[in-house]
């Protein structure tokens, strides 16, 4: 342990830490095994995956049918690039698979590594789109703030989170953020939006980007109404609708894709993260049959833009085993079910405790708010760090969790893996009353 800790700390820079942090502890934890819902430390303690790390292991850890698809694979044929019009059977049945299962006239995609990739792709191709059509001023992207869109140059510049802008200032030009629905009526949010619009000229607007639940910014889940209204406006002013499933994708929302929920289908879909629960880096942007036509009608010469890995044959292959388990183990049907537990569960938790105040969960994409006065929604002053105080507890209980804090709020996000049984269920919203009892306890809270 001692050995790995200092390795660690001399060679690794960690994404989205603290490196001081790093310096001054060592790794939080180091893990060695994953079976199912739970990892396993090197230290041998055990524990519940509640994000599925990082909202991408749908199908588990610990699945052998994916080793066996990918060694395979590797055996036949590890790689083959895509450059040049060069193809492969993985990518190609893959691509025919999300045309499958995705919203209609959703049929034609473009693969990469990552979500970043993905959300950096979507903003060239549909900038493209419009210049191939004699529209070049055609380029900005409107996006709602407390989004996360990724953090590759345009993807960052997307994303509505300024502490992401912060590291090496804002990458890029020609990116508005408008207000998202939290704390916002649809009306509100809408109007937001539209003003945007008129201020920069509809002629100059090339995409409004949304995440169908906003993920890292709190699982912040839409009015009904909102999705509708959104489709509405983009049609109004001439505007791609791109829906980023990275996070709501495969299985997570219990529908297939997220923006299903509302019945809106966008021009344009990311994907990432789910489509192979993390088993290998892949992502995609799926264009809807109108895009694709001007694309092959109008694209003259090279597509200046790609990866060394889209379309990966090995990526592709896991993918394919992957969707064809959430398929046939009705894990799309399981994320509806239990997630309904765990919001039955964690409204009994709110019960029993004074700063627990919203709960929401779309399928096993959720969240517990946690609040100083919940019947006024008075927020919890940041200086005192109630929510990464509650994850420290769960850490402790043997649950892997985290925790948003953007603008004074206290939440803590849910995403465990979609094979989550109601046992499951049942141990975790106890760890979880548990935490925030704890946490309560220390503020001088006593519990009902």
């Amino acid at each position: 342990m001692r050995s790995l800790t200092e390795l660690d700390k001399k060679h690794f820079i960690h994404p989205t830490s603290s490196i001081q942090e790093q310096q001054q502890k060592g790794a939080k934890v180091i893990m060695e095994e994953g079976d199912g819902i739970y990892l396993t430390d090197i230290t041998g303690k055990t524990y519940i995956d509640a994000v599925s790390s990082l909202w991408n292991v749908n199908i588990g850890h610990g699945r052998v049918e994916l080793a066996e698809a990918a060694a395979q694979q590797m055996k036949k044929m590890a790689f083959s690039s895509a450059f040049s019009t060069f193809s492969h059977e993985p990518a190609i049945r893959l691509a025919e698979k999300i045309a499958s299962i995705t919203p209609e006239g959703l049929n034609a995609v473009f693969f990469t590594s990552g979500g970043s990739e993905s959300n950096d792709s979507a903003v060239k191709l549909v900038r493209h789109y419009w210049k191939i059509q004699g529209k070049p001023n055609k380029r900005k992207i409107i996006s709602l703030k407390r989004s996360y869109h990724g953090v590759a140059a345009a993807s960052t510049s997307v994303t509505g989170i300024p502490e992401f802008w912060g590291m090496a200032g804002h990458m890029m030009t020609d990116f508005l953020h408008v207000d998202t629905h939290y704390n916002h009526t649809t009306e509100q949010a809408v109007q937001s939006l539209c003003q945007a619009i008129e201020e920069a000229g509809p002629e100059t607007i090339a995409a409004f980007f949304a995440e169908p639940v906003q993920g890292a910014g709190g699982v912040i889940i839409p009015p009904e109404d909102y999705f509708t209204r959104i489709r509405e406006v983009c049609d109004a002013y001439g505007i791609l609708f791109v829906a980023d499933e990275v996070i709501t994708g495969f299985g997570r929302t219990g529908k297939m894709f997220g923006i299903e929920n509302w019945d809106v289908i966008p021009d344009v879909m990311t994907f990432a993260k789910g489509v192979t629960s993390g088993y290998f880096p892949l992502g995609g942007v799926v264009v809807s049959d109108p895009i694709h036509e001007v694309l092959k009608e109008k694209s003259v010469g090279t597509l200046f833009h790609g990866f060394t890995y889209s379309g990966h044959p090995t990526a592709a292959t896991v993918a394919l085993k992957n969707i064809a388990i959430i398929e046939e183990e009705r894990l799309v049907e399981n994320s509806k079910q239990m997630g309904d537990a765990l919001l039955h569960g964690l409204k009994k938790v709110k019960k029993r405790l004074e700063i627990v105040g919203n709960i929401r969960f779309v399928g096993l994409l959720g969240a517990v708010e946690l609040m100083q006065n919940p019947a006024t929604n008075k927020p919890f002053s940041s200086n005192l760090q109630v929510a990464p105080k509650v994850i420290e507890v769960l850490h402790e209980l043997g649950v892997v969790c985290r925790s948003v804090t953007y603008d004074h709020t206290n939440i803590i996000c849910f995403a465990p893996p979609l094979i989550i049984n109601q046992r499951q269920v049942d141990t975790l919203v106890e760890a979880i009353y548990e935490a925030i009892l704890q946490v309560q306890q220390q503020l001088g809270i006593k519990a009902e």
